[in-house]
């Protein structure tokens, strides 16, 4: 705990700086948030070669999120609203993420399933109006927002053409796709195939972006149960990007390469960490156990080196233990995670995201806050924390406030209250 939080009265008084450093305040910049456009709008952004052939798929469609119907809807797009919300949450910066349905999406974009080779060019088209849309819903916020452009991985050319295209139009990274296992006609993460791909994004300065659900989960069928299981496993297999990208090479070949891993949780990369050291171990003598290992993807770290030099965490709505497991991360492997609420969605931390920091991180001290909640995320993303913190100095938490050890507010529908 800090020491400021922990002085009797008569201390603090002896100390005048001490109030002072309790009633400044941290500038909050959420690593992960969500937004998207309506339909109508989606519609102005796509190519008008399409516009005929989404009116009759629009037509079809029905939409099951929560998020996106009724009053909640407008969260997504309306920047009055969402400016406003954000800033009395505490927050004054925001990776955009998306949320809503592209033209010609089965479902939300963070968890729809890769295109079929049929449907390719229908999705493509509408991956690209949303990204059209993402560039003018930047541009009104340019300071708070940073876009995440979106590519497919069906044809590594037209990725490596995506991968160009948000860098010159003002973007801050690349959302990438996860591959399922039910997927075959797409080549795993750790395919070499896939390398114009990691130098387009390491020679733009791009930031590689994973989050949990996108893509990478398999089909779990229409039981009862579905949904349930695809909660238990979502992050699994988002997880499994880590092992894919380091053990095949990925960051041995780009050193410059960064990448960021959002809403996968925390607890887990210390022990799948101390798993790859030790299996790489055995890899640099051509045997795992029983089983021979090929020797022509060489690295010349261990896997927990790349993840220091090349990889972060985008922790969101993080709970007592996460920030426990943060704590420990960071101590091990350097600043490498970055707080985010998840905005707007149900499991978000917001409109409580100040009492959940003073329920998680409520002795961590204002050197690690900080860099938890602004500085970690503005050397990853470029954000300009000059801008920034005149905003944090007016909406964000005090260091006082966080000190303070809160229960869990009445009507919060976060984990991280729950774990």
């Amino acid at each position: 705990m800090s020491d400021t939080a922990t002085l009797a009265p008569d201390a603090r008084a002896a100390r005048p700086d001490a109030t002072a450093t309790e009633r400044s305040r941290y500038t909050m910049i959420s690593a992960d948030c969500h937004a998207g456009a309506n339909h109508a709008t989606y519609r102005e952004y796509l190519a008008p070669e399409w516009r005929d052939e989404f009116d009759a798929w629009r037509g079809q469609y029905k939409n099951p999120f929560r998020d996106l119907q009724d009053d909640g809807r407008t969260r997504n797009w309306d920047n009055e609203r969402r400016i406003r919300e954000l800033h009395e949450d505490g927050t004054v910066g925001e990776v955009v993420f998306p949320n809503t349905v592209p033209p010609f999406f089965p479902t939300g974009s963070t968890i729809a399933p890769a295109p079929r080779p049929e449907d390719f060019e229908r999705r493509l088209a509408g991956v690209m109006a949303h990204n059209r849309w993402l560039v003018d819903f930047v541009a009104v916020d340019p300071a708070a927002r940073a876009g995440l452009g979106q590519i497919f991985l069906n044809d590594i050319d037209l990725a490596v053409e995506g991968v160009h295209w948000a860098a010159e139009h003002g973007m801050k990274g690349i959302l990438l796709p996860g591959v399922s296992p039910d997927t075959p006609w797409i080549e795993p993460l750790y395919s070499p195939n896939y390398d114009p791909i990691w130098r387009a994004v390491e020679e733009t300065g791009l930031v590689l972006t994973h989050h949990s659900g996108a893509t990478g989960v398999p089909n779990f069928g229409k039981y009862t149960i579905s949904t349930v299981i695809y909660v238990l496993e979502a992050g699994f297999y988002a997880n499994r990007a880590l092992w894919h990208l380091v053990m095949s090479g990925v960051f041995e070949r780009f050193p410059g390469l960064k990448f960021v891993m959002t809403e996968q949780g925390s607890g887990w990369v210390l022990p799948v960490l101390e798993r790859m050291d030790h299996i790489g171990a055995q890899m640099a003598k051509g045997r795992v156990g029983e089983l021979g290992a090929a020797t022509d993807t060489p690295l010349s770290m261990k896997p927990s080196e790349y993840f220091a030099r090349n990889c972060w965490i985008g922790a969101s709505f993080p709970g007592r233990d996460e920030a426990l497991a943060i704590r420990q991360i960071t101590e091990l492997y350097g600043d490498r995670v970055m707080w985010g609420s998840d905005y707007p969605h149900h499991e978000a931390t917001s409109p409580f995201s100040k009492e959940s920091l003073s329920y998680a991180f409520y002795d961590f001290t204002p050197d690690e806050m900080r860099k938890l909640l602004s500085v970690n995320i503005a050397d990853v993303y470029g954000f300009d924390l000059d801008a920034l913190d005149p905003l944090g100095r007016q909406f964000g938490p005090t260091v006082g406030e966080v000190a303070t050890r809160q229960d869990a507010p009445a009507g919060a529908t976060s984990p991280a209250f729950m774990r």
